[in-house]
């Protein structure tokens, strides 16, 4: 696991690229336009020089881990990679055109990853000739910072390939490690999506406002950010991704997406990263 490949640099490539050049391994990460992966760079650059900022890592450290990073254009660099973690947008579609890519360019001893949060592994690893080297590899925002990584097997997965990331994310990455079956949402989206999209259907119904909805899950069950919150930090696009993989998988009314949470979609309200959610970030 000394090679890594990442494709995507966005909020989620970027972060796994971090935590694995800090762990010291050589990092590549691909995207598809310049302009994106000096994005993708000076994502990498600012998130290093908080953790410096903040007293967390040292200069040299750091400068060290910046070294061990490059962007790359070109998915034929990516053969001699000994792990790649695919982190592009959560659609099928997308995922699956690229492992049948990485499936044609990567060593055949190279495991390919998942970072997907909520679509079964199996559509991924179908998409392959190497079933028995996909492997679900679920880190969460932000990656720097969160503890957690859910490593999933599908029913192709060989135990040695998610043995092999298993241990990666736990004894190298330092990462809290878990391991899930591969069914939609796994362990934390099966269990937190059904909260996130009642908390919208509440809002929705006039039940009780937004602040006084994160307000009470604040301050009488003890979580750290309210549900309309969290689901603007994450991203509503996502959330609804997430909530209609839920549904299509398990057919069951709790897990299908709110009307209010598409129309916001639609209406490019996606929370944080779009200045607008619930909340106005402007």
């Amino acid at each position: 696991m000394q090679r890594v490949g990442i494709v995507g640099g966005g909020t989620m490539g970027a972060g796994i690229a971090e935590v694995c050049a800090k762990a010291g391994s050589e990092v590549l990460v691909l995207e598809t336009k310049q302009e994106f992966a000096d994005a993708a760079t000076a994502r990498v650059e600012k998130s290093i020089a908080r953790g410096v900022k903040a007293g967390k890592l040292s200069q040299e450290d750091a400068d060290a881990a910046l070294a061990r990073i490059e962007v790359t254009l070109d998915i034929e660099r990516f053969a001699d990679r000994d792990l790649v973690v695919e982190a592009a947008p959560e659609v099928e579609s997308i995922k699956t055109d690229i492992f049948a890519r990485l499936d044609e360019v990567v060593q055949p001893s190279g495991i390919l990853a998942t970072n997907t949060s909520s679509i079964p592994v199996i559509k991924m690893a179908q998409a392959t000739k190497r079933p028995g080297k996909v492997v679900g590899v679920h880190f969460f925002n932000p990656v720097p910072v969160m503890p957690l990584v859910e490593v999933i097997s599908a029913l192709t997965t060989e135990p040695e390939s998610a043995d092999a990331v298993f241990d990666y994310v736990k004894n190298t990455l330092g990462k809290t490690a878990v391991r899930a079956g591969d069914r939609a949402g796994f362990i934390v989206n099966a269990l937190l999506i059904p909260y996130l999209t009642s908390a919208v259907r509440m809002l929705e119904s006039g039940y009780a406002t937004k602040e006084d909805i994160d307000a009470a899950m604040k301050g009488g069950a003890g979580y750290p950010m309210g549900p309309l919150t969290l689901i603007d930090t994450v991203g509503l696009d996502i959330t609804l991704n997430a909530a209609q993989s839920l549904y299509d998988e398990f057919a069951e009314p709790h897990y299908a997406p709110p009307a209010l949470l598409r129309r916001m979609v639609d209406a490019g309200r996606l929370g944080r990263k779009a200045g607008k959610g619930f909340y106005d970030y402007s």
